[in-house]
C-alpha cells in the first residue's frame, strides 16, 4: 500500500506535497490525526458527480458541415472509382433520363467551379435509393389540427398526409369538457324491479345481484362482468339486455368443496381476443371459454385450494393464476377444436356434457405472499408481476417459472389493485388513500400520489395511454395526467379537477335498513371500470363497501 507524506511518495515516481489534500477533522479527544499523517491516495481524485447533470451537444452547424465533408467525399470516390472502371452493360454515349435528372440534382448541390466535372461524370451516377417526398411534404407545412385531419380525410387526400391522432385524445377531450354523461345499467331481474319498495321480502335475496367485482369489453356492444355473487352476467348495449352465462362444472364431484360460492374476482381476455379465461362455480377451478360466442373450452383443475383472486395471459396460449393459498399456477390451454355446448349424441340438454379437464404445468408458492391479489405480465421485459396483500410485490421468470425478487411497497394497507402502462414502462399500485408509480426495472417507487379526496381507498386502477383512471370506495372517478403529473383539470371550470360522481345504483333495502341510517347519503365503491376501444365508453361498476350488504352499481359513461 502507498503511503503518500508532505515530502516523498513511496510509489513510483513522485507526487508533491501541493496535489495532496489533508483531510478535514474535528479536534475531539476521540478522534484525533497525527501531525503529518495524510490518507492513502492510489490515483487523482475523481470530479463530483450531481445527481443529474446535462452534457452539452455539438452545434447543429458542426454537425451539418461533417456530414456535408463526409457525403462529398463518398461521392468523390464513387465518381473516381466509376471513372477508371467504368460500366460494361452501358452503351457508350447513351443516356437514360433517370441519369439526367441525378445528373441535373448533382450539378445543383455541385459548387460553380465544379460544374463540369459533375456533368462529365453524370452518366456514371446511380439513382439514388432514397424516395423523394412530395411536394406539399417538402414545401408546405403541415397541420396537427384534428378538423384538417378529418377534412382532408373527407376530401380523400389523407392517403397523401401520413397523419394520426393519438387514442387519448378524444378521452381527453371529452373529460375536460364534461361531457361524459352517466347511463346507469340495472342488473336486477324483471321480477325484483316491481318490488322495489319495502314489501320486498327476503326470499327474493338470492337472485339480487350482488357486487360487480370485474369486467371487460368483448365488442362495441357487449360487456362481460362477474359477480361476489358468483354470476357471470352479459350486457348488450344495443338493445339493453342482459344475460347470465353458466359457468363450467365438471361431473366429477370433490372431496371439500366450499360452503358458499367464492366469487368471480377475474375475467381476462387472451391477446388475439379469441379465448376469455374466468374461474369455474366454485372459484377454485380455471374456466375457459371461446370467443365470441361464449362457447366452453375446457376446465383447470387441481391447482389452488381457495378461491382465485386473479388471471394473467402470458400469449394466446399460456396463463397463470394467483389465489388465496398464496400459490401461483401455470397452465397451457390447447387449440381444442370447436364444439357446442351440448354434444350432438342424443344427450338432453339439462345434463351438460362433460368438458375437457386440464391440470396446471407447474404449481409454485409465492414466498413472502400472504394472498396473491392481483398478477400482470410484462412483455417488455419478460416478467410476471404478482401483489400480494401483505404489500409485497413479487417478480417471476415466465420461462423456468421460478420467483426471483420481491420488494416492500410503501403503503402497507389495502394494497388490491395492479396495472401497468401499455408500454410497460410504468406500474401502479393502489392502496388505502394512495397509489404508487413503480419503475419496472428496479421496482422502487417512482412518485407516491395522495386520492383527491381524503378518506377514500383506491379499488381499481387502469392505464389508457396518458391517463390513469382511478375508481375509489366512495363512487368517485379520478383521472391522472401522466403528462402534466397531477390530477387532470377541467378547462371549463379553471383549476377543478376532473371527477365522475356515480350514482347510488342499489341496495337491498332490508339489508339497508338495519345498517344504514334513513335518508344516509350512500355511494358505492368501485370495483371495476374498463374502456372500450375508442377510449369514449368507461363502464364502471361495483357496490356497497360493506360485506354484509347486498347491491350493486353498474353504469356507462359517454
Amino acid at each position: 500500500m502507498a503511503m503518500v507524506t508532505t515530502q516523498r511518495c513511496r510509489i513510483r515516481g513522485t507526487l508533491p506535497a501541493r496535489f495532496v489534500q489533508k483531510r478535514k477533522t474535528r479536534g475531539s479527544s476521540f478522534s484525533r490525526q497525527r501531525v503529518g499523517h495524510y490518507p492513502v491516495m492510489h490515483m487523482e481524485p475523481d470530479h463530483k458527480i450531481d445527481d443529474f447533470m446535462m452534457y452539452s451537444e455539438p452545434d447543429e452547424e458542426e454537425e451539418e458541415e461533417l456530414d456535408a465533408a463526409a457525403a462529398a467525399a463518398a461521392a468523390e470516390a464513387e465518381l473516381v472509382s466509376a471513372g477508371n472502371h467504368g460500366s460494361s452493360g452501358r452503351r457508350r454515349g447513351v443516356i437514360t433520363p433517370q441519369e439526367v435528372d441525378v445528373s441535373a440534382a448533382a450539378a445543383e448541390r455541385q459548387p460553380a467551379g465544379d460544374a463540369d466535372g459533375a456533368a462529365a461524370a453524370g452518366a456514371n451516377i446511380d439513382p439514388p435509393s432514397a424516395v423523394v417526398k412530395p411536394f406539399f411534404q417538402r414545401c408546405l407545412p403541415i397541420s396537427y389540427n384534428v378538423t384538417d385531419y378529418i377534412v382532408a380525410r373527407s376530401l380523400g387526400t389523407s392517403k397523401y398526409m401520413r397523419l394520426s391522432v393519438s387514442d387519448e385524445y378524444g378521452t381527453r377531450h371529452m373529460l375536460t369538457t364534461g361531457m361524459f354523461k352517466e347511463f346507469p345499467i340495472s342488473l336486477m331481474p324483471s321480477t325484483l324491479r316491481q318490488h322495489r319498495g319495502p314489501s320486498a321480502t327476503a326470499s327474493a335475496r338470492p337472485t339480487v345481484v350482488d357486487k360487480v367485482f370485474c369486467s371487460q369489453w368483448l365488442s362495441n356492444s357487449k360487456i362481460i362482468m362477474g359477480t361476489k355473487c358468483n354470476k357471470i352476467k352479459l350486457y348488450n348495449t344495443d338493445n339493453h339486455s342482459l344475460y347470465s352465462i353458466p359457468q363450467l362444472v365438471h361431473l366429477a364431484p370433490e372431496a371439500n368443496p366450499p360452503i358458499t360460492p367464492h366469487g368471480v374476482y377475474t375475467i381476462k381476455l387472451n391477446p388475439s381476443k379469441t379465448l376469455m379465461a374466468t374461474v369455474g362455480h366454485l372459484g377454485r377451478d380455471v374456466a375457459i371459454y371461446r370467443l365470441p360466442n361464449l362457447e366452453p373450452v375446457c376446465l383447470g383443475q387441481k391447482s389452488h385450494t381457495e378461491g382465485i383472486l386473479d388471471l394473467c395471459w402470458l400469449d394466446d396460449d399460456f396463463l397463470v393464476s394467483g389465489g388465496m393459498d398464496r400459490q401461483m399456477a401455470l397452465w397451457r390451454v390447447d387449440n381444442y377444436q370447436q364444439r357446442s355446448y351440448f354434444n350432438d349424441l342424443g344427450v338432453d340438454e339439462d345434463t351438460e356434457p362433460p368438458l375437457p379437464v386440464i391440470s396446471p404445468l407447474r404449481i409454485k408458492k409465492c414466498t413472502g405472499a400472504d394472498k396473491v391479489r392481483a398478477v400482470i405480465f410484462n412483455e417488455r421485459n419478460s416478467e410476471i408481476v404478482s401483489l400480494s396483500t401483505n404489500a409485497f410485490l413479487h417478480v417471476w421468470d415466465p420461462e423456468r417459472f421460478y420467483q426471483k425478487i420481491s420488494r416492500k411497497l410503501p403503503h402497507a394497507m389495502e394494497n388490491v389493485c395492479l396495472t401497468q402502462k401499455d408500454d410497460a414502462s410504468l406500474y401502479a399500485v393502489g392502496s388505502k388513500s394512495h397509489f404508487t408509480l413503480l419503475d419496472p426495472r428496479t421496482l422502487h417507487h417512482v412518485k407516491k400520489v395522495s386520492a383527491r379526496i381524503n378518506g377514500c381507498s383506491v379499488k381499481s386502477l387502469s392505464f389508457h395511454r396518458d391517463i390513469l383512471t382511478i375508481g375509489t370506495a366512495v363512487g368517485a372517478i379520478l383521472f391522472y395526467d401522466m403528462r402534466a403529473g397531477k390530477y387532470m383539470e377541467s378547462t371549463m371550470n379553471s383549476g377543478r379537477a376532473v371527477m365522475l360522481k356515480c350514482s347510488r345504483g342499489f341496495v337491498h333495502l332490508e339489508e339497508a335498513a338495519m345498517e344504514l341510517m334513513p335518508n344516509a347519503d350512500y355511494s358505492p365503491t368501485i370495483y371495476t371500470h374498463c374502456y372500450d376501444q375508442s377510449g369514449t365508453r368507461l363502464f364502471a361498476a361495483g357496490g356497497p363497501l360493506s360485506v354484509t350488504l347486498r347491491g350493486h352499481y353498474a353504469g356507462i359513461w359517454r
